[in-house]
Order: structure tokens, then sequence, then C-alpha cells
């Protein structure tokens, strides 16, 4: 596979830094972004040393002034990389009633998992049109396609989500552009973890109930997502082979939405 460059959002941590992971082990040259300045140069870091290349920078993709100056400053920080490939991964959960959902919170889920990801498109499509190659990907999830009580603005994000990617996938017919939804059950990853106890709270269960009950009964195969499934997903989308796979919606749900 050509080498690439692959910009990755919330790469510091969880699937981002799975994914990151085996795009390093691949030979492609990694750009961890995050809003953790910190984190994302200790992932960089920890990437180099897979004898590989990796490079770190801090953005709030909410930001739009930040977003929009990513390829100067890529420029003057990094050299001339391109960005070949955009993995939307930046996430954050939060639990609760829509009655006792603070507002500030809804929006800042919304402007993290949806607004961001459309930010960073157009900011680094009009690159892939020129060299005519981009791949975009987003990190959706089972809630893509599905809800659950209680995350009425995670699963707003990641539903919106697929329609932006389909957009996107018209928009971009007319070269060999891609961008697609990768939609996971349950992945067991910090962000999980802290939704196990949250769900424990707004349930009154206990931790394994709520992995048992919760997240793992709809799954006919009962386990959770690896990190490693979905970074070979990834890694697929980016092939030769996936050319004409684009605006599609990638479950990987141990069977949950065959009901």
């Amino acid at each position: 596979m050509t080498k690439r460059t692959v910009f990755i959002t919330g790469g510091a941590s969880g699937i981002g830094y799975g994914i990151a992971e085996l795009m390093v082990k691949q030979g492609h040259h990694v750009i961890v972004a995050d809003i953790n300045e910190k984190a994302a140069q200790n992932a960089a870091e920890k990437l180099s040393q897979l004898e590989g290349t990796a490079s770190a920078i801090a953005v709030d993709v909410c930001n739009a002034e930040q977003v929009a100056a990513l390829p100067q400053t890529l420029a003057q920080s990094l050299g001339a990389h391109t960005v070949d490939v955009l993995i939307n991964n930046a996430g954050i959960q939060h639990v609760s009633r829509i009655e006792d959902f603070p507002a500030e919170k809804w929006q800042q889920l919304i402007n993290i998992m949806l607004v961001g990801p459309a930010l960073l498109t157009q900011t680094f499509l009009p690159a892939m049109r020129e060299q005519n190659f981009g791949r975009i990907i987003n990190v959706g999830s089972i809630h893509s396609v599905v809800a659950s009580p209680f995350k009425s603005a995670y699963v707003a994000a990641k539903h919106g989500l697929l329609g932006f990617a389909k957009t996107i996938a018209l928009e971009t017919g007319d070269c060999d552009v891609t961008i697609n939804t990768l939609c996971p059950a349950y992945v067991k990853t910090p962000l999980v973890e802290q939704q196990i106890a949250a769900q424990a709270k707004e349930n009154n269960l206990t931790e394994e109930d709520v992995i048992t009950k919760i997240m793992l009964e709809p799954m006919p195969k009962k386990q959770f997502i690896s990190v490693e499934e979905l970074a070979e997903t990834a890694a697929f989308l980016m092939s030769p082979s996936a050319r004409n796979i684009t605006g599609q919606t990638l479950i990987l749900d141990g069977g949950w939405t065959a009901r």
C-alpha cells in the first residue's frame, strides 16, 4: 500500500490511538491530533518507537479558526505534509435523562462529534481534490443506527454523521475521495468504562449487570468489539480495493442490528 499521511482526532487514547498504532506499523505517517497537547505528544512519542513516524498537534475541533489554520500550521511545524487520510474520531459522552441534560453539554457533544468532522473535512478536502486522493473515515457508533436511553446528544450526533457522509460522498463523486463511517458496538475504552459507571448509577444496577444486561445483551456474539477490528477496517478503506466504497455505514456489531 502507498504510504499516507493520516490525521487522527482524539488520537492520544482509546480507539484513536489503536488506529494510529496500526497505521504507524503499516508505514504511514500519523499526526496525532488532540485537545490535550501533552497527551498528543506522549502518544506520538510512543508511536515513533514502533519503527514508524508520528507527530503531534493540539487542536480544538470545535474551533473553526483553529481547524481552518491546520494546513498552514502543519506546514510550518511538520513540513509539507498533505493530509491524505482524515479520521474523525474525537468524542465524548454524557449520560442523562433529557429533562436533566445540561444544555451546554448537549451542545458540546454535537460540536465535537458532528460539527468538528464537518469543519475538518472542509479544511482538508481541497488538497485531497487537488491530488486526486483522499480518505475520510468517521468513527461513528452502533448509536449511529440505533438508540439507547439517556444518550440523546450522543445518538443525535452519531446519527448525523451518516447523513453528513452520504452528502459528502455525492459531492466527491468526481474524484478519488471517499468518506465512510465505522459503526462499532461497544469497544472497551476509557470512555466506555466511564459509561458503565454512569449507566450503573442511572439504572440502579451493578457495573457487571450494565455490561451483561445493557451493553452486550443485544449482541448475539456477546463480546466487545476490539480496537484492532476497527483499525483493520480503517486500513481496508484506505486501500485501492475500497475506492468505490463511499457514503457507507460499516457496522461492526456482533449481530446487534440483525434482529
